[in-house]
């Protein structure tokens, strides 16, 4: 390749790019402006890389793509267009990406809960071992129910938002072992089945479902959630597939850092309907109607926004536009 040739035919767009990089406050035009030709420099680099590497060239290349990635950065993620992509393509895409392994562990949990409540229904002596006499009469007749009205309702709420919150955040950080997160999805069902067991036993089984399930069918699921990327996470450097082990537990842990902040979301809607609609005067009917309805406009939310934004492209990862490698290499 003729390199003077090269540096003269696309002279104008490093020039052009150097002016935005330079310029104060850019407007909407000139940001998409910025970013088009952030990528056409970097295609530009990795060409001269490849064919004709002059090091001076590919140090000032380097230099401007850095100072540009910045400059974009810093226009369109603090932007409320950036804020509305996270929640209409980012996460809905990673949700949708990944739906086979939230939904494994989905059923897969449910399955266990339910095999472990037959069991324990099936051996009553086993609650004996658990409770004793007067601790299964505290559970069943006061503590249960208790447990959704003691604290202030918007106490409640955020202390229900923190601890489930914390619960995801683990799963997903633990994800890359692996054994922990199945040990945390593990504790949560035995904790459902066993409590689930004792008050369908003791006749309180309508109370226990007409309380759990206006919250934990979003609750629940956004458990599983973190549950199955973690997974997902940990198998990135088991399986990684066409990519490096680096390269694919990178992509998959952005992608997780992705979820994590889309599930604060959630959890808080799960949150505020434990706290002001689970104990409410309400009939059982219209709590539970309003947490399926919960959980439909979720799966509503990851199969057909995810699926879209999914279909246009997006991932959940970071926008390649600010990974600088990422797009000379595949340029």
């Amino acid at each position: 390749m003729d390199l003077d040739a090269y540096v003269l035919a696309h002279a104008y767009e490093w020039q052009r790019l150097e002016q935005l990089v330079h310029k104060g406050r850019l407007s909407g035009p000139e940001s998409d402006e910025l970013v088009d030709l952030y990528q056409q420099v970097a295609t530009h680099l990795s060409v001269v890389r490849t064919s004709a590497p002059d090091p001076s060239l590919v140090a000032h290349l380097s230099s401007l793509l850095a100072k540009a990635r910045n400059k974009a950065v810093g226009t369109r993620v603090s932007s409320w267009r950036g804020f509305a992509s996270f929640f209409t393509e980012r996460f809905p895409a990673a949700l949708y990406r990944l739906r086979w392994w939230w939904l494994g562990t989905m059923a897969g949990s449910i399955a266990v809960t339910g095999i472990m409540m037959v069991w324990l229904l099936g051996h009553p002596n086993v609650e004996q071992s658990l409770l004793s006499p007067d601790e299964i009469d505290q559970l069943v007749n006061h503590d249960f129910e208790d447990y959704y009205s003691t604290y202030a309702a918007s106490h409640f709420a955020l202390q229900v938002w923190i601890n489930n919150a914390w619960v995801a955040a683990l799963c997903i950080a633990f994800g890359i072992l692996g054994f922990p997160v199945i040990f945390l999805l593990f504790q949560n069902v035995a904790n459902l089945a066993v409590i689930g067991s004792i008050m369908q036993r003791h006749g309180h089984g309508p109370e226990f479902w007409g309380l759990i399930l206006p919250h934990g069918l979003l609750e629940l699921t956004a458990v599983f959630v973190a549950g199955g990327v973690g997974l997902r996470l940990f198998w990135s450097w088991v399986e990684p597939g066409q990519l490096t082990r680096t390269q694919s537990i990178a992509r998959e842990g952005r992608t997780a850092g992705t979820v994590s902040l889309g599930l604060v979301c959630v959890l808080l809607v799960s949150g505020v309907i434990e706290a002001f609609v689970t104990p409410s005067g309400l009939p059982t009917s219209a709590r539970v109607g309003i947490g399926v309805t919960a959980e439909l406009a979720f799966f509503g939310y990851v199969f057909v926004l995810g699926r879209q934004a999914h279909h246009r492209g997006a991932t959940g990862d970071i926008d390649s536009r600010y990974l600088e490698d990422r797009v000379a290499t595949q340029a």
